[in-house]
Parts: C-alpha cells; sequence; structure tokens
C-alpha cells in the first residue's frame, strides 16, 4: 500500500464499487459504528470481568491469565496500528480528508475486541453447538463492521483486510499463550478421590477369567 501498484489502483476500484453497494447508508453506519472503541472495547471488559468471576468463583486456579492477556491484545491494537498508519500514510477514499487510512483502526478494534471475548467465552460454553454459533457470529459482525466502512466511504477495502490479519495475529497469540488456563474444574477435579494428594484410583474388579 505504500507503493502506487496495480493492486492499490484494483482495490480503490473495488472500494468504489462496493461504495455504491445495496445496504442502506444507515445500516451501513451502524455496522461502522460497532468498531468504535466506545462499543467494542466496554464488551470486551464485560466478558472479562464476568469470566475472570465465574472462573475464581468456581476455584479455578490460574484464573487470571485469560482476562489479563485480552487486555493486554487490546493495548496492543493502537501501539501497532498508529505507527503503521504513520508509516504507510495512505489517503483515503474520496470525501475523506487527510491521510492515514491504512490498516483501519476500528476493523483491528473490532477484530480484537470481540474476538478476544469469543476465545473467553468459548471455555465457559460447554455444548459444540454453542461455541459454534459464537464463533459464526462474531466472524459475520466482524465482516460486517468490514463492509459498513468500505460501504460508507471511510476506508478502502485492503485497509480492512490488513486490519483483519493484524488482529488474527493477535488473537492467535492470546489463544496460544491462555489455552490452559482459565478453565472451569471438571466433575473428576471436584472428586475428592481425584484431588487429594497421593489418591489413587480404585483398582476395577477383577472379572473371573480374565488374564492376570
Amino acid at each position: 500500500m505504500a507503493a502506487d501498484g496495480p493492486l492499490r489502483r484494483l482495490d480503490e476500484r473495488v472500494g468504489r464499487a462496493l461504495a455504491d453497494g445495496p445496504l442502506p447508508t444507515g445500516a451501513a453506519e451502524l455496522l461502522a459504528d460497532l468498531g468504535n472503541m466506545t462499543v467494542a472495547v466496554p464488551v470486551l471488559a464485560v466478558v472479562a470481568a464476568y469470566t475472570a468471576w465465574r472462573t475464581h468463583r468456581v476455584g479455578t486456579a490460574l484464573w487470571w491469565p485469560p482476562p489479563l492477556t485480552a487486555v493486554l491484545v487490546m493495548t496492543a491494537v493502537p501501539l501497532l496500528v498508529i505507527p503503521l498508519k504513520l508509516a504507510v500514510d495512505r489517503t483515503g477514499p474520496p470525501g475523506m480528508d487527510g491521510t492515514g487510512y491504512y490498516p483501519s483502526g476500528h476493523t483491528a478494534t473490532a477484530t480484537v475486541a470481540y474476538g478476544a471475548a469469543t476465545l473467553l467465552l468459548l471455555p465457559h460454553l460447554p455444548r459444540p453447538n454453542t461455541r459454534r454459533a459464537l464463533t459464526l457470529t462474531c466472524a459475520l459482525l466482524n465482516l460486517g463492521v468490514g463492509y459498513g466502512l468500505v460501504r460508507r466511504g471511510y476506508h478502502w477495502p485492503i485497509d480492512v483486510l490488513a486490519s483483519w490479519c493484524l488482529g488474527g495475529i493477535l488473537l492467535l497469540v492470546m489463544a496460544a499463550s491462555t489455552a490452559r488456563y482459565g478453565r472451569e474444574p471438571t466433575a473428576d477435579q471436584h472428586s475428592p478421590r481425584s484431588t487429594a494428594p497421593g489418591s489413587t484410583r480404585a483398582a476395577a474388579p477383577r472379572v473371573s477369567g480374565q488374564p492376570k
């Protein structure tokens, strides 16, 4: 995007076409607003507080790494996006003033906030269908934010794509670093026999005729 090459020109043609799309302006504006920090960050804060309270209440050891990591990856968004905006210094779509549109800050905020909230909630959802539904909802929500930004003429498509990639990297780091933490104890872990120091599982009675 820093060079005025064929990819950038193709991106701008696609962006102008999407800006003339059928989605009503009001709906596109609503989707774009979901990427505001005043909307997305409070959602993550509420989910982080809820999952921390829930895992701590049931006695989960090391309940704090997942919510803390979520806060850290959210804090990393402006620390990464702002220098990239200054370095690339891309102009915006027609009607937008100034430069610094690549990557999209709204898209990065939505990707990390809603994605991190989803990662925090998934270990607390026992049903696979519920987990899939939450993941799909998160993906569709972020697609909607990106499309709304392009449809309203606030960003070019690759501004959005770059922030999806950047946010995806941060979410992968979060998922890898918190995979072993924050899960609620299972029924076996609550069992005195399985949690008592030095305890062993009782041997099953041997059926007559079984080999020794």
